[in-house]
């Protein structure tokens, strides 16, 4: 699926010393421990990310050590932009499931809204709103009911020239209910609308904005998908629409904020013509700014804004720009949790014998099966663990219970798609270091698989 990027407008008062200062001041790459927003936990790398697939199919690049190190390895959202109301239920519950089995926060970028972009580089959308809500009830079937946290529809709000009084009320009305079925379908998803960035509408009018789209229903609001604005502009943006959503007595909203290539470098809006770009501060939750919920990469760095490329296409030289130069991502110490000073009780041990399979040894491999079950379909995490040396390769047997059936993999090439399936690796995770672990997934309609599976090493 191409990742369409939206068109962005810029105010012709933006001076370049206001953009510039990012690099100084509006980047800060490491978070101490101060409270975030509302929302709390890791955010969901996708294995499967055009820059992921990227790095794996060119590791003789020189430029791939770099991209690799400060762009693939980060999580980053994924975009909804295809009309495709008969299977986007089942992507959304793949993404989201892969998420959860890894105990992380998925973003997922909605960006489907009839007439978007106004026509402009990134047109398309649903055919009318009528079938925008049937896409979006869809969409929403397959969000589960864990943490997920949703930007709808970029340039929603913030470009509305093209559109006339009735269509501006019946596009408020559709962000309304979109809002309400998601959070319908899944009380605990964190839904965002579009409030444009610092350079564009004006505090007061983004908040109104805001306010007849329904933001009441959300979350709160998304800035500078796609842009280049300091964050520190980006936060003082957001306090502004924050003060005018209390005054007409809607409290409780937050933002978040695109950080994926704010940080430095004044010119052209457009990446595709500005090599002079970097990326921004690193995607967290731990935001230090009660006001602000997270910092995301909404718009992949690397993906092209379709001035001189296709709109959505990865593109390595752009990638390599963003990210030669950049700080290193922040590392996380382990945590340092006190052993406890409690007696431990005296139960006596329980006598069951212990599984008599022993360890991997040599160039043997183990895998673990973790399955995440919902009412006519599961995903499957698997863990394959290297014995006492290294291996090379690796090939997993699962059998199926009856009826069962696989509808996509990742990390891993399925053979078959019920009964006993073999799951092999891939290229870049075929090697695994002696006692190290490796993982992949899949997901699959009826009842998923038991715990048990074999792995043998290549």
């Amino acid at each position: 699926m191409a990742i369409l990027s939206p068109r962005r407008r810029r105010s012709a008062a933006v001076s370049v010393a206001a953009v510039a200062v990012t690099a100084a001041a509006g980047v800060a790459f490491a978070v101490g421990g101060a409270s975030a927003g509302t929302v709390s936990g890791t955010l969901y790398r996708d294995p499967s990310s055009a820059v992921v697939r990227w790095v794996a199919a060119n590791p003789g690049d020189s430029r791939a050590a770099v991209i690799r190190d400060k762009i693939a390895s980060q999580p980053q959202a994924r975009w909804f932009a295809n009309f495709n109301p008969s299977t986007v239920q089942s992507e959304v519950s793949g993404f989201v499931g892969a998420a959860n089995a890894a105990q992380q926060i998925p973003v997922l970028s909605v960006y489907e809204i009839t007439n978007r972009d106004c026509g402009g580089a990134s047109a398309g959308g649903a055919p009318d709103l009528n079938q925008y809500q049937t896409w979006v009830s869809n969409f929403a079937r397959g969000l589960g009911n864990q943490t997920v946290m949703i930007i709808l529809e970029t340039d929603s709000l913030a470009l509305q020239t093209c559109l006339s009084g009735a269509e501006l009320n019946a596009r408020n009305q559709a962000l309304t209910t979109a809002t309400q079925t998601i959070k319908s379908a899944n009380p605990n998803a964190k839904v965002y609308l579009d409030g444009g960035h610092s350079t564009w509408n004006s505090a007061n009018d983004t908040a109104n904005r805001l306010r007849a789209a329904g933001v009441q229903y959300a979350d709160g609001f998304f800035t500078n998908v796609s842009n280049f604005n300091p964050t520190s502009s980006e936060a003082n943006f957001g306090r502004a629409v924050i003060s005018a959503l209390n005054g007409m007595g809607i409290s409780g909203k937050r933002q978040v904020i695109d950080t994926s290539r704010n940080g430095g470098a004044s010119g052209d809006w457009c990446a595709d013509d500005n090599t002079d770009r970097r990326i921004g501060q690193y995607p967290t939750t731990n935001t230090g700014d009660a006001n602000i919920d997270a910092y995301l990469w909404v718009k992949p760095p690397g993906e092209a804004d379709g001035c001189r490329y296709a709109a959505g296409s990865f593109q390595p030289d752009l990638a390599y720009s963003l990210a030669n130069g950049a700080p290193n991502p922040p590392t996380t110490a382990p945590p340092t949790t006190t052993p406890p000073t409690t007696t431990p009780p005296t139960t006596t041990p329980p006598t069951t014998t212990p599984p008599t399979t022993p360890p991997p040894t040599g160039n043997g491999c183990s895998a673990s099966v973790s399955l995440n079950q919902w009412a006519g379909g599961f995903t499957t995490s698997v863990n394959v663990t290297a014995g006492s040396a290294a291996i090379n390769g690796w090939t997993v047997t699962i059998t199926l219970p009856g009826g069962a059936a696989i509808t996509g993999a990742w990390n891993a090439q399925a053979s078959g798609t019920s009964g006993t399936v073999r799951f092999t690796n891939v290229s870049y995770n075929g090697r695994v270091g002696a006692g190290q672990t490796t993982n992949f997934g899949f997901q699959g309609t009826g009842t998923g698989p038991g715990a048990t599976a074999s792995c043998t090493a290549s």
